[in-house]
């Protein structure tokens, strides 16, 4: 199930996922986003254990499929999804 979040369109915010359970002592080597058009990816970084995507834009009433995929240092990979869904606040 994907996490849901509520973005207003002028927003500019940053989203994490924190893949530290899952990586039980690995450590995060890359991280990819899939953003869709409508949103705007302005930044994305990652530490060992958490990747971080900054977003802007959305139009009002859209919803945002949003994808993170991790690769690890032993040559794990896997992915976890976002929701955005934009609304005028």
């Amino acid at each position: 199930m994907a996490n849901r979040y509520i973005k207003d369109p002028q927003a500019r915010l940053d989203y994490a996922v924190d893949w530290s359970l899952w990586l039980s002592g690995d450590t995060i080597a890359s991280v990819a986003w899939a953003v869709p058009a409508g949103l705007t990816m302005e930044s994305q970084s990652h530490t060992a254990t958490v990747a971080t995507v900054w977003l802007a834009g959305g139009e009002v009433g859209a919803t945002y499929t949003v994808v993170c995929e991790v690769t690890t240092a032993a040559g794990r990979t896997d992915d976890r999804t976002l929701e955005i869904i934009c609304v005028q606040r």
